[in-house]
């Protein structure tokens, strides 16, 4: 099923994946980069965006990915990091195989792209659910990467051990009910979500919050949110609206699509609670605003 979805699969056992993204195919014909672009210097077109693990322990309301159907984990073979290296740098190749025939590319972005210096652990499935996360984040880095892992937050043991680039945990709720609403936990997550948020907050590298925003579902208590937000102590704060996309279409509506200003209200309403973040830049074709820790470390520009 996902093949003709698109996704590439690699591996002995095909349990990683990755796909060609809207913004590669843009930034490929000389079009805009992504927000991450935008936020952070991220070249869309030098990103592979791919998961380790297409098993996922959600099934969250505004997901655009398909839910496969369950499976024991324990019963999963899973392949090696090296192997999913190979397997993902060979797939991303096969992808950009297509655009050199194309008078609609820009030659230099496709050689550039050859090139690949992001990896977005970030697709389908619950990248924290596979074994040697570890390892894997420390071969990519190893091999000059920056890495952007993004987790629901249900594995804060393995939280404690990665050493991504940009790591980011998922808040789309202010408070258990709504969470086990929104997320649909196929265990009772909650309190691991707690605990990944405080060991967020002693994480090496850049610390992201992404919140993804339902209108009339979980754009709610602004200033719960902030209490979740500050266990972490994060560098930056994504607040995003959910896009009417994919798989979600068949459980929400176009009309629990936030506006842009509606997301810079709900952000302003969210600083109104911390202290020492402010809103740095936005991106309104995304419905994106990112709020910074005033003193962070961290530049907000990576610089690759």
């Amino acid at each position: 099923m996902l093949e003709s979805l698109g996704y590439h699969l690699f591996g002995t056992h095909k349990h990683g994946a990755t796909k060609r993204c809207m913004w590669l195919r843009r930034a490929l014909r000389g079009g805009e980069l992504c927000y991450k672009g935008k936020f952070y210097g991220i070249a869309s077109h030098r990103c592979i965006q791919m998961t380790p693990s297409i098993y996922c322990n959600h099934e969250c309301l505004h997901c655009w990915r398909p839910f496969l159907e369950d499976i024991r984990l324990e019963d999963v073979a899973w392949d090696p990091p090296s192997e999913l290296i190979e397997g993902v740098l060979s797939e991303h190749h096969r992808l950009l195989s297509g655009y050199g025939g194309s008078d609609k590319t820009d030659p230099e972005r496709l050689e550039d792209a050859a090139m690949p210096k992001h990896v977005a652990i970030s697709l389908i499935g619950e990248p924290t659910l596979y074994p040697y996360l570890v390892e894997l984040i420390d071969e990519f880095n190893n091999l000059g990467f920056t890495t952007f892992l993004v987790t629901n937050g249900s594995n804060p043991d393995v939280l404690k051990k990665v050493r991504p680039t940009q790591c980011y945990i998922s808040i789309n709720a202010p408070e258990k009910d709504l969470y086990e609403q929104v997320c649909q936990p196929k265990d009772d997550d909650w309190d691991n979500l707690l605990k990944s948020l405080e060991v967020m907050a002693n994480m090496h590298g850049r610390r992201t919050i992404r919140m993804t925003m339902i209108k009339g579902v979980n754009m709610v208590d602004p200033e719960r949110y902030a209490e979740l937000i500050s266990l972490a102590d994060p560098d930056f704060i994504e607040v995003k609206s959910y896009m009417h996309l994919g798989y979600s279409r068949m459980r929400l509506g176009r009309e629990n699509m936030a506006s842009h200003p509606e997301i810079r209200e709900f952000a302003d309403e969210i600083l109104g609670f911390l202290d020492g973040y402010c809103i740095e830049d936005e991106a309104e074709i995304s419905r994106v605003v990112l709020i910074a820790r005033e003193d962070s470390s961290y530049n907000r520009i990576l610089e690759v």
